[in-house]
C-alpha cells in the first residue's frame, strides 16, 4: 500500500494539476492520517543512520493545497487554519496541559506528557517523553523515548528542501532550558545538552574531553555532555568570539537516565 501511496505522491510532486484528482487527494491525506498514527513517519533508524523518506515530507507539502481554511473552536478559542488539530488524547494516553497544541499529522505516542508547548505536522514524539513549557517541536522533528525538552527549547521544523534531514533526538536524552536545535542536527542517544546550547548544521561542536579537541558538526554523540562555548574567528576588523558547543565528557553510566540536567553537569563541576 506504502508503495502505491508513494507512487501517486511523487507523480502529484512533478505535475501539481494531478492535485484536482480524487485519487491524488486521498493518496495525500491516507499519508497524513498514517502520520498521524505513527504508522509511518519522515525518517526513521537504520542502524546506527536515519534514513529520511522524501516522498513523505512531498505528501505533507502537498497536503496544504489540498486544503481550505477553515474556522477551527475549542472552547473560548479560536483557530483559523487548514491544518486541524490533533485530538483524542484520553485514548491515545497522552497526558496534554493546556495550552499545550498539537497539528494534527504529528505522532505522539502512549505516556508523552504535554505541559504548553506546540508540535507541528509531521513530528514523531516516542514513548515516555516530555515536552516542557513553551518547547517547540518543528515540522518532521524525530523524538524519542524518554526525552525531557525542557522549558522553551526549540527543534527545528523542515520540509523544505525535501532532501533536508530533520532534527533528530535520539532516546533518553535530556535537552537543557532554552537549548536551540535546529536544521537536521542529530544527537545521539544518552546524551545531555546544557542550558542555552545552540546547534546548527554549521555549528562547531568540539570534544575537548581528552588531551585533543575533535570537531562535529550537525551531530552530538551518544552520552556527551554538552555545554555553550566559544572560538576566536579572524575578521577583517578583529578577532572576534562564535559561537560554538563543548563536549566535556561523557554521562556516566552510574548517573540514571532521568537524572536532572543539574546533576549531569555537577558530574563535571559546571553549574549552568
Amino acid at each position: 500500500m506504502s508503495t502505491d501511496l508513494k507512487t501517486i505522491i511523487e507523480q502529484a510532486w512533478e505535475d501539481r494539476e494531478l492535485l484536482r484528482q480524487e485519487e491524488t487527494q486521498a493518496a495525500i491525506t491516507r499519508v497524513v492520517e498514517k502520520l498521524d498514527r505513527g504508522l509511518l513517519r519522515v525518517a526513521e533508524p537504520d542502524g546506527d543512520a536515519w534514513i529520511t523518506h522524501e516522498w513523505i515530507k512531498k505528501a505533507v507539502i502537498l497536503y496544504f493545497p489540498i486544503r481550505k481554511m477553515e474556522l477551527v473552536e475549542t472552547g473560548p478559542f479560536q483557530f483559523f487554519d487548514k491544518i486541524p488539530l490533533k485530538s483524542g488524547y484520553d485514548k491515545l494516553g497522552v497526558r496534554v496541559v493546556p495550552h499545550a497544541v498539537a497539528r494534527y499529522g504529528s505522532f505522539i505516542a502512549e505516556g508523552v506528557i504535554l505541559m504548553p508547548s506546540y508540535v507541528n505536522i509531521g513530528a514523531y514524539i516516542d514513548r515516555g517523553t516530555m515536552v516542557d513549557t513553551w518547547a517547540t517541536v518543528g515540522s518532521c522533528a524525530q523524538v524519542g523515548r524518554n526525552v525531557h525538552l525542557s522549558g522553551g527549547v526549540g527543534l527545528g521544523g523542515v520540509l523544505e528542501p525535501v532532501q533536508a534531514a530533520p532534527v533528530i533526538i535520539e532516546d533518553n536524552c535530556f535537552i537543557g532550558s532554552r537549548c536551540i536545535v535546529v536544521e537536521g542536527v542529530r544527537i545521539g542517544k544518552e546524551a545531555v545538552l546544557g542550558a542555552n546550547v545552540v546547534l546548527t548544521g554549521s555549528t562547531k561542536i568540539v570534544d575537548v574531553s581528552g588531551a585533543t579537541p575533535i570537531e562535529h558538526k550537525g551531530y552530538v554523540p551518544p552520552r556527551s555532555v554538552v555545554i555553550p562555548g566559544t572560538l576566536p574567528k579572524i575578521f577583517p576588523s578583529g578577532t572576534y568570539q562564535v559561537p560554538c558547543a563543548l563536549i566535556i565528557g561523557q554521562r556516566k553510566a552510574s548517573t540514571d537516565l532521568k537524572t536532572s540536567l543539574n546533576q549531569a553537569l555537577r558530574d563535571f563541576d559546571v553549574a549552568v
